[in-house]
């Protein structure tokens, strides 16, 4: 029997390469607004958290402000303004037909909205591999557990039985709340040796890896 049943994926710098492209749109939200503008780093190490949680920590000096502007002033620039690509990673749907071959339940638990995430699924295809997702715009934004405890109760499958797979401490520590494993990948938002701070299973260096370690 295999050790997981279900494997849940963050989206952005796990399956999809759009670390850089989210960077961009954050710094230019900033510029268009004429508000300070992020550090990479700073950028980087919000990407998993809501929308709002990203901004709150962006700017924690700013408790009263009004962030809907700027939501809508990064929106622009990611749909519409910015064309930095962001194609999958070399990998990512090789894995996700493989595990789907192998009979795996795959689900999606991201920081993006429900806009956004029905969008790339479609663009690229690959919705038809997960049985359900969770998006930041519908549940605690991570690390609060609640996207994983949401889709297991949806999908009646049991913590141990569950891993979660992602690209920053956010996805881990996740996990950790929820009481599923966890996998990190060292090639999205932050690096290895932060991962492994959330102490998950192990850390893979590019997407089919994680083959090896479900088998």
């Amino acid at each position: 029997m295999k050790s997981y049943e279900l494997v849940i994926f963050d989206w952005d710098g796990t399956l999809m390469d759009s670390i850089s492209k989210i960077v961009t749109c954050m710094q230019q939200m900033a510029q268009t607004l004429t508000i300070a503008t992020p550090s990479e780093q700073a950028v980087r190490d919000v990407i998993g958290l809501s929308m709002e949680e990203a901004l709150k920590t962006l700017y924690p000096l700013q408790s009263n402000i009004d962030f809907e502007p700027m939501i809508s002033s990064y929106k622009e620039h990611y749909l519409t303004l910015n064309n930095t690509p962001s194609p999958l990673f070399d990998g990512s749907e090789q894995l996700l037909n493989e595990l789907s071959a192998r009979e795996y339940r795959l689900a999606v638990a991201t920081g993006k909205g429900r806009n956004g995430l029905n969008r790339v699924l479609s663009e690229t295809g690959l919705g038809h591999h997960f049985e359900s997702s969770r998006c930041a715009d519908e549940s605690k934004s991570k690390p609060n557990p609640d996207m994983l405890h949401e889709l297991l109760e949806e999908l009646k499958v049991k913590p141990q039985r569950a891993i979660m797979i992602g690209d920053s401490l956010h996805d881990l520590n996740m996990a950790n709340n929820a009481g599923i494993d966890s996998v990190g990948v060292s090639y999205g938002a932050h690096s290895e040796s932060r991962l492994l701070l959330a102490k998950p299973k192990a850390i893979i260096h590019r997407p089919i890896d994680l083959l090896n370690v479900l088998e």
